[in-house]
């Protein structure tokens, strides 16, 4: 009876491995690290895809005023440096998250985290301020081609911020309940990507649509 059980319980342990294996899971039932990074890798190329059509768009219609204001007329250079400058310095403190994460320090984590959100909430905190600036002057999305274009491009990478920060708080608030674990380091990686790849988008804004729209 002792071996007839043995043998059924190695039976078991091979049939719960083989299962497990077929499906690519782990021990909790969820994706392989491998299959979520490609996925989000995905995610990522479709949305440089939106932002390339954005950009391309705004190539085309930019310099359609229809006798509106111009981006000399309507940028102030100064807080859109300050705000480039609060979206990059929440890079680098993400950065620091990551690195305490690494080292599997969950306070300092957060801390981090904490701080990249006050970034990223100041740069929003701008955007909002230019945008009603702009609304009050009169530049309004229909007002002008050149305004459709810059109000789709900038509140388009500005929505994402907004989901990005959303995001942080919630992934906090699971580091903090849960631990660093490997499902929330896996999901701070895959925010560590998104927000970083924002912030290369903004500089293609602030260089293309500020900048260059301002000198020229």
């Amino acid at each position: 009876m002792t071996d007839t059980a043995s043998l059924i319980d190695d039976g078991k342990d091979v049939a719960f491995h083989v299962v497990e294996d077929a499906h690519g899971v782990d021990g909790h039932g969820h994706a392989s690290d491998g299959g979520t990074m490609l996925g989000f890798w995905i995610y990522l190329m479709s949305d440089c895809l939106i932002f390339a059509v954005l950009f391309a768009t705004h190539a085309v219609l930019g310099r359609n005023y229809a006798a509106g204001p111009s981006p000399a007329d309507l940028f102030d250079l100064r807080i859109i440096l300050v705000s480039t400058f609060m979206l990059l310095l929440s890079s680098i403190t993400y950065g620091f998250a990551m690195l305490e994460m690494d080292k599997g320090r969950l306070k300092p984590t957060i801390a981090w985290l904490a701080v990249t959100f006050f970034f990223g909430a100041a740069f929003l905190g701008l955007e909002f301020y230019e945008f009603s600036h702009l609304f009050h002057e009169g530049a309004t999305p229909q007002r002008s081609a050149f305004l459709s274009s810059f109000f789709t491009l900038v509140g388009t990478h500005g929505l994402h911020v907004t989901i990005g920060l959303i995001w942080m708080v919630v992934l906090a608030v699971q580091a903090w309940q849960r631990g660093l674990i490997v499902e929330n380091k896996r999901r701070l990686l895959c925010l560590s990507m998104f927000w970083h790849f924002l912030d290369v988008v903004w500089i293609g804004v602030f260089s293309f649509v500020y900048l260059i729209g301002v000198l020229s």
